[in-house]
């Protein structure tokens, strides 16, 4: 199992921006497909961003051009830097990893709100 621990979240206003954190443990963290999922009130849970092993990047419709999703395999660690947020981003966003051999991990959520 892998254990996912997020930070970065909060308020901010229509415009600014905010820089999600999401540690992993485990020593083939370098292997893992990594995502950001977000569910906001009312909604599914959707596919905000991914990054493959390779860096390969991946994003909604909704994000691009806005968030940047990054990784740092010294530090085990997943980045979503997010831009030009909009009222419709807020949501709770989750950190969501996949190993090698396809086993499947979610953080525990962090709390972005964006008041317009």
């Amino acid at each position: 199992q892998v254990q996912l621990v997020e930070s970065g979240g909060g308020l901010v206003q229509a415009g600014g921006s905010l820089r999600l954190s999401c540690t992993a443990s485990g020593k083939s963290f370098a292997k893992y497909v990594m995502a950001w999922y977000r569910r906001a009130p009312g909604q599914q849970r959707e596919l905000v961003a991914s990054i493959t092993s390779g860096g390969t990047t991946n994003y909604a419709d909704s994000v691009k051009d806005r968030f940047t999703i990054s990784r740092d395999n010294a530090k085990n660690t997943v980045f979503l830097q997010m831009n030009s947020l909009k009222a419709e981003d807020t949501a709770v966003y989750y950190c969501h990893s996949q190993t090698e051999w396809g086993l499947i991990d979610w953080g525990q959520g962090t709390q972005v709100t964006v008041s317009s």
